[in-house]
């Protein structure tokens, strides 16, 4: 699923807000956590614009949608190459520039690959890496690699992102 929350929806409750593995969601609600669990090779996108209060969190599976082309058109957010440009996408719906974004990254260990057969994660970082290479996009925090599994909230309020790893805290 791919949404927008919007702050219209206030109240004085924090909401938080589940992005599933192959989602993409965005908040400019100011009481909204944008949550998403079990990063195993999976990598979380965080994208926050401190100036307007708004941010997003991209949960992609696989880095090339050239894999499954219907699969890409159906779940764009599966993949690096068609939910990173997505997420960017989706942020200008609130106005942000892409100059102005804070972009945090976490995920892509090696949990169920212990020989590193198929080196999920790390292909996931390298297709992540690359596009934002060729975008001259600038990673301010990450979390990336180990054989972890992990939990990543967006406080929209602030931009805060904590991850959380084997009962661990850790800020981005």
């Amino acid at each position: 699923m791919i949404e927008v929350m919007s702050n219209t929806a206030k109240n004085d409750l924090t909401r938080n807000i589940i992005i599933d593995i192959s989602d993409c969601r965005i908040s400019n609600n100011p009481e909204d956590v944008l949550i998403t669990y079990a990063l195993g090779s999976c990598i979380a996108v965080i994208l926050y614009d401190p100036a307007i209060k708004a941010g997003g969190l991209l949960h992609y599976q696989l880095p090339l949608s050239e894999i499954s082309p219907d699969k890409a058109k159906d779940r764009p957010a599966m993949f690096a190459d068609t939910g990173i440009p997505l997420l960017f996408q989706m942020m200008k719906m609130f106005g942000s520039k892409k100059k102005d974004l804070i972009v945090k990254v976490a995920g892509g260990g090696q949990i169920a690959d212990e020989n590193g057969t198929f080196n999920i994660g790390k292909r996931n970082y390298v297709a992540l890496r690359k596009i934002f290479w060729q975008n001259e996009v600038v990673i301010a925090a990450e979390d990336v690699g180990g054989t972890k599994s992990r939990t990543v909230k967006l406080y929209i309020q602030s931009g805060k992102v904590v991850v959380i790893s084997n009962n661990e805290v850790t800020n981005l």
